[in-house]
């Protein structure tokens, strides 16, 4: 991930991160799912202070851009489309589980509604 600093500008380095990171994930220039650098490593490689790139974090995270895993780390975050996408793919890949198990579609679906919390039918 390349992202640039201007010193000279009027925008703090937190703000600077943020927008950056935001325009690169809505263009998809990294694509949801992508793993970012930790706050540490990214401070690091562009010379600020760890809290100044957290505070960026932070705030792309309260705005649903990137999402924090605990310690598998930070992440572009899967939204709208992408969303939708992703599920289709993971109900492809549940589908082709249960018919490998020999599961009816009657019984795949019932598990499916157990897992997602509801009742089935």
């Amino acid at each position: 991930m390349i992202l640039s600093l201007d010193p000279t500008s009027h925008v703090p380095p937190f703000e600077q991160v943020r927008a950056q990171v935001a325009a690169l994930a809505a263009s998809g220039a990294l694509p949801p799912g992508h793993r970012l650098p930790t706050v540490r490593r990214l401070a690091g490689d562009l010379g600020l202070a760890v809290n100044t790139v957290a505070r960026a974090y932070r705030e792309l995270e309260q705005s649903g851009v990137i999402e924090t895993r605990g310690r598998a780390g930070t992440f572009i975050a899967v939204r709208g489309a992408d969303a939708e996408r992703e599920g289709a793919v993971a109900a492809r890949e549940y589908a082709a589980r249960t018919r490998a198990l020999g599961l009816s579609p009657g019984r795949a679906l019932e598990l499916a509604h157990e897992a997602l919390g509801g009742a089935p039918g």
